[in-house]
C-alpha cells in the first residue's frame, strides 16, 4: 500500500478482471479457476473475499509480513556490526568463515552478502562477468589433433613425494594414446610422449597444448639470428614438432583444454584408487600398471567412436629417424684436438675419411632419449658417446672473446655447460 493506492501484480490484476467477469456472466466460476491455474474450491474463496474486501480480496495473505525465515534482528545488527568494526577488511566469504569459527552465528555466504550490500558495504573485490565459453566440438577424425599436459599431484598418496603424470589423449575419441609418470614436467617427458605418440599411431597434424616453458618460449632473450628472422628459435620439443611438421596450438587458459583437464580429473579419481588396490607406489611399478593395464582398461569404458571412420595420422616418411628428430638438439665447434665438450662430458671425434680433422667444424650434437650421445656433421654421424643422465637444457648466451655490442648469441646450452648463476636463473622459466 502506497499511500491511498494498492499496488497489485500483473497476476493479482488479472484475478481480478476474472472476477468481474463472473459477477457479470461472462464466464463461470470453473472457467475462471482454469485460468488462473487454481482449484474450484480455491477460485469461491477468492471470489468471496472480493465480494467482502473489493480489489484488497485478490492480494496475497503474507504481503507485508515478515518472512519466518528471516535473519532475526539482533544478529543483523551484530553481523553488520562487526562488519563496520574489526573485520572491515574481510571479504565475504572469509567473514562468513569468522562468524561461525569465533560467534557462532551460521549464515550461508549469500546472506551475508546481501546483509552488507544492502548497509552500503561494497565488495572487498570487484568481480568480473564470466566470460562466455563455448563447447569445442571434437575434431571429426582420430589423429587430426592430439591434447597432451601434465599433472603434478600426489599421485601415491598424501605420504609419498609428488609426482607429475603425462597423458596425450587424442581429441575425436577422447583414447588415452600414451601416460607416464615422470618426476616434473619438462622437455624430456614431452619428448619421451611424442616418440611414443608417433611409433605406435603416426604423425598428428596438431597438437593442442599450453605454455609450459619446456612446450613454448617464454624468456625475453634474442640472438642476433633470430632477431633478423624475426621469430625466436623454438624450445626443444618445439624443434621436434617443426621437424615433423606438427602445428602446435596453444591455449591461453585451463578453460580452453578444459577436456584434458576433465581427463586429469576422471584420473585422480579412479587411476589413485586403483594404484592404491594395486599396493604401487613407485613410478617404475605405477608406469608398467599404465602401459599393461589402466589404459586399455581406461579406453574401453571411455572412449568414444569418431564422426569418421578415416584416420588421419600420417606415416612415418620412409629413412626418417625418429630417434634423432625427437632429441635433445645443440650446436658446438670441434676443438683443435678434435673433441666436443659438454660440460664434463668430452666426446672423441674419429678422423674422418683421407685422415681427415674435424678441427673448428661446426657439428650437430645429439642426446637421444636414452642417454647416448650423436654427433653429426650435416647428415654423417661422426662420433657417439655412451649414455648419460638427461639434463634439462637452458637458453645461455655465448660468450665470444671478441663480443660486439648489440650481436649477443643466445643458444641451447647442456645444464653443466651454462655460465656460473645463469642456470639457476633460467631452469625457473623451464618448469
Amino acid at each position: 500500500m502506497k499511500g491511498d493506492r494498492l499496488v497489485v501484480s500483473q497476476r493479482e490484476l488479472q484475478r481480478w478482471q476474472l472476477m468481474g467477469l463472473v459477477e457479470v456472466g461472462k464466464i463461470t466460476l470453473g472457467e475462471a479457476a482454469v485460468t488462473m491455474g487454481v482449484s474450484y474450491r480455491h477460485a469461491k474463496r477468492i471470489r468471496a473475499r472480493v465480494k467482502v474486501e473489493g480489489v484488497k480480496g485478490v492480494v496475497h495473505r503474507n504481503r507485508g509480513r515478515p518472512s519466518p525465515r528471516r535473519t532475526p534482528e539482533p544478529i543483523r545488527e551484530r553481523v553488520l556490526e562487526l562488519s563496520w568494526g574489526p573485520y572491515e577488511g574481510f571479504n565475504d566469504s572469509h567473514f562468513t568463515e569468522q562468524l561461525v569459527d569465533h560467534y557462532g552465528i551460521a549464515l550461508s555466504r549469500e546472506t551475508v552478502r546481501k546483509l552488507r550490500r544492502a548497509a552500503g558495504i561494497a565488495a572487498k573485490r570487484k568481480h568480473k562477468a564470466r566470460r562466455h565459453r563455448k563447447r569445442r566440438e571434437r575434431k571429426a577424425q582420430e589423429g587430426l589433433m592430439v591434447l597432451w599436459d601434465g599433472s603434478p599431484h600426489q599421485w601415491f598418496g598424501p605420504e609419498h613425494p609428488p609426482c607429475c603424470l603425462l597423458p596425450a589423449l587424442d581429441d575425436a575419441t577422447g583414447k588415452v594414446l600414451a601416460a607416464r609418470f615422470f618426476p616434473f614436467e619438462g622437455s624430456a617427458a614431452y619428448l619421451w610422449l611424442l616418440h611414443r605418440v608417433v611409433s605406435d599411431y603416426g604423425i598428428p597434424l596438431s597438437i593442442y597444448q599450453d605454455c609450459h616453458g619446456a612446450l613454448r618460449r617464454n624468456d625475453s632473450h634474442w640472438s642476433l639470428q633470430e632477431q633478423l628472422a624475426g621469430r625466436q628459435e623454438p624450445t626443444q620439443v618445439g624443434m621436434a614438432l617443426e621437424s615433423l611438421g606438427i602445428e602446435p596450438i596453444f591455449a591461453l587458459s585451463p578453460q580452453a583444454k578444459g577436456r584434458i583437464e576433465r581427463l586429469f580429473g576422471t584420473l585422480q579419481d579412479r587411476l589413485i584408487a586403483e594404484l592404491k588396490l594395486a599396493g604401487i607406489s613407485t613410478m617404475e611399478a605405477a608406469n608398467a600398471f599404465l602401459e599393461t593395464t589402466f589404459i586399455a582398461e581406461f579406453n574401453r569404458r571411455f572412449a568414444v567412436a569418431p564422426r569418421e571412420s578415416q584416420k588421419a595420422w600420417h606415416r612415418l616418411p620412409q629413412g626418417l629417424d625418429l630417434n634423432r628428430i625427437i632429441s635433445f638438439h645443440y650446436r658446438a665447434t670441434v676443438g683443435n684436438d678434435n673433441t666436443v665438450k659438454l660440460g664434463g662430458i668430452v666426446i672423441d671425434i674419429p678422423e674422418g675419411p683421407c685422415r681427415r680433422s674435424y678441427a673448428k667444424a661446426k657439428v650437430e650434437v645429439r642426446q637421444l632419449l636414452d642417454g647416448s650421445w650423436r654427433i653429426y656433421y650435416g647428415d654423417t654421424l661422426i662420433a657417439t658417446h655412451p649414455s648419460t643422465a638427461l639434463r634439462e637444457p637452458l637458453r645461455a648466451l655465448q660468450r665470444k672473446k671478441y663480443h660486439t655490442k648489440g650481436a649477443q648469441s643466445y643458444c641451447w646450452v647442456y645444464l653443466a655447460s651454462a655460465p656460473n648463476g645463469y642456470g639457476e636463473q633460467l631452469i625457473s622459466t623451464m618448469r
